[in-house]
């Protein structure tokens, strides 16, 4: 089956096109350094053909998630030394999702400075996801604080610190990087003219709202290869409420940018179909005719639809998010047609835990199947 067949990313020879997802776990420890922990996981889950690191927040101005890792420090650079090391021992490759989350967060987690967007829109507070966890260690949602406006100065100051977010994923020794412009976030936040009410060059037309992601891109490409920089876009996206009036015209116009700069991959996430509400034909006929690179999907996809996918040729790659919580082993599962053990279904077992929940999934065996 195709799935399972190996795949040239860039110049790095992937052993399948089954990606394991972003995930968003929490699990960072003090000063958000990477854990010996998280090394586990990710090297317990190896067996994928690319590992997509959960979202890594590239300065201490972005926060959603209290306790998610940072890439921002030398501290932190050598904890995912750590992670990536283990992961290529295992046989594995991994990219670095470089994260800003921009408006969606709170002071609480900002040591008292307002987060920071686009244009300081904050007539939604109650839509943006923020967690942290409280003093009795209970994991759980808290209300988004008021962002304030970036500054032009800082706008530019802020691209520089993905440059500088690639600059220590390579020496961590990542394989390449995912820059992170979906999901609500900073970029996101940029591209939507609703949350990006900007007045200079990076606010008013769908060009100069893509400014921001051109110019990262433009930075990054100094650092890694174009054929190692992915970029991570979900038009469609309640989460976190961009409310992008016109989410046609912004992602053909995306598309055909990053066509243009010749990125690596362009990762399509179906952010709703974690709703039961999936949008991806309509997103791939979107991406598709403006961008004739490689193309991952995401978002609420079984294996026998994964399969279609990518027989079809509607995608390259197909990310699992979910699933790979509950079954390391998910490559193998899915090859064989091995039943899947049941995913986590409580959010407060997804994030901020402890070992439990993370890294005590078995692999298969038929003693635990009967």
């Amino acid at each position: 089956m195709k799935l399972f067949s190996s795949f040239d990313f860039g110049d790095l020879r992937l052993s399948n096109r089954v990606v394991m997802a972003p995930l968003t776990r929490a699990r960072a420890g003090d000063a958000d350094v990477p854990t010996d922990s998280m090394s586990r996981y990710y090297a317990q889950r190896a067996s994928a053909g690319l590992i997509i690191s959960e979202a890594i927040n590239i300065t201490m101005r972005s926060l959603s998630f209290q306790s998610s890792p940072g890439l921002y420090t030398a501290e932190q650079t050598e904890g995912w030394r750590k992670v990536v090391s283990r992961v290529h021992e295992a046989g594995g490759k991994i990219v670095a999702q470089l994260w800003h989350t921009g408006r969606a967060s709170s002071f609480a987690l900002l040591n008292g400075e307002a987060p920071v967007s686009p244009s300081g829109i904050n007539d939604d507070l109650h839509m943006l996801h923020v967690w942290a966890r409280l003093e009795n260690g209970s994991y759980t949602r808290i209300l988004a604080t008021p962002s304030r406006a970036f500054t032009t100065q800082e706008v530019r100051e802020t691209v520089l610190e993905y440059r500088r977010g690639a600059e220590n994923a390579r020496a961590a020794g990542f394989d390449g990087v995912e820059i992170h412009a979906a999901n609500g976030y900073l970029i996101h936040q940029f591209l939507s003219a609703t949350t990006n009410q900007r007045t200079d060059e990076y606010g008013g037309s769908v060009q100069s709202r893509a400014r921001f992601l051109r110019e990262i891109v433009e930075q990054i490409k100094d650092v890694y290869p174009l054929g190692r920089i992915g970029v991570r876009i979900s038009p469609f996206a309640d989460y976190n409420n961009v409310r992008d009036p016109n989410p046609v015209e912004t992602y053909r116009y995306v598309s055909g940018m990053l066509q243009e700069l010749g990125v690596g991959y362009v990762h399509v996430a179906d952010t709703n179909g974690w709703f039961d509400r999936p949008d991806l034909p309509e997103l791939l006929n979107i991406v598709r005719p403006a961008y004739k690179g490689t193309i991952i999907v995401n978002g609420g996809i079984d294996g026998e639809k994964a399969q279609r996918l990518v027989e079809e040729g509607q995608a390259d790659l197909v990310a699992f998010g979910r699933a790979f919580i509950s079954n390391p082993d998910l490559v193998r599962r899915l090859k064989e047609g091995l039943p899947l053990a049941m995913p986590i279904t409580v959010p407060e077992d997804w994030w901020g835990g402890s070992d439990k929940g993370y890294i005590d999934f078995p692999e298969y065996s038929a003693a635990q199947a009967a």
